[in-house]
């Protein structure tokens, strides 16, 4: 197995560093937009899946016993104690819970704002950066194609034609092989995380209009909850 291993990682490495000696900077500069999706994709599997992928279900369901007896100060601590989107817009709403019904549901709409653009923000740079490496695997392919038409048309003898002409080619298909499979990936994040980012959204809006409704629907039982020090 240990002979195996390193046969395999052998044979990665070399065939790793081919696309590096034939792509040239073409082939540095895909690899950049492949850090740069990873960077992204791991910031945003963190947000979306640990930060602000709390059960909302488990934490309505938490809170309806309190916000039914009318025991805010309950809710709020629960609000803070889970400490995600869907809990920070509610712990909003529970603070003006004997204001209005349009200010419990501005408190709780402000709230939203600030927080529906951090589950949003940077998934679109997958496909922006989809596309960038896209645009560089095609510049590294006119690249390899110029270089082998000046090969091949150039006063050498035919053995150098047909060198420069392999060179060029496999520089090109070398660099589109590179941008499309680095495109490809990102591509494919985007889209599981453009899903899972619709999904948390959606469930942040059915969650707060829920407790929402609550709260005005038991509002003549609702105990004035403490301020925040």
């Amino acid at each position: 197995m240990v002979v195996f291993s390193e046969a395999a990682n052998e044979s990665i490495t070399e065939f790793m560093s081919e696309f590096y000696r034939v792509g040239g900077i073409i082939a540095w500069g895909i690899t950049v937009t492949a850090v740069l999706s990873l960077a992204v994709i791991i910031e945003r599997v963190i947000v979306l899946y640990f930060t602000a992928g709390a059960n909302s279900e488990n934490f309505i369901r938490g809170i309806t016993g309190p916000v039914l007896q009318g025991n805010l100060d309950k809710v709020a601590r629960q609000c803070q104690l889970e400490n995600f989107p869907l809990s920070r817009i509610v712990h909003a709403g529970v603070m003006k819970a004997k204001k209005s019904d349009e200010e419990i549901q501005a408190a709780m709409d402000e709230q939203a704002l600030r927080e529906l653009p951090r589950i949003e923000k940077r998934t679109g740079y997958l496909a922006m950066i989809a596309n960038v490496a896209t645009l560089l695997g095609l510049l590294g392919t006119i690249k390899g194609m110029i270089a082998s038409f000046k090969g091949a048309g150039g006063g050498a003898d035919m053995a150098n034609k047909a060198a420069a002409l392999a060179d060029g080619i496999s520089e090109a298909l070398h660099c589109t092989f590179m941008g499309l499979a680095v495109a490809v990936f990102c591509l494919l994040a985007f889209s599981i995380l453009s899903g899972r980012t619709q999904s948390l959204v959606d469930d942040i809006h059915e969650g707060a209009v829920r407790v929402m409704n609550l709260i005005v629907s038991n509002k003549n039982a609702i105990k004035e909850p403490a301020a925040e020090g």
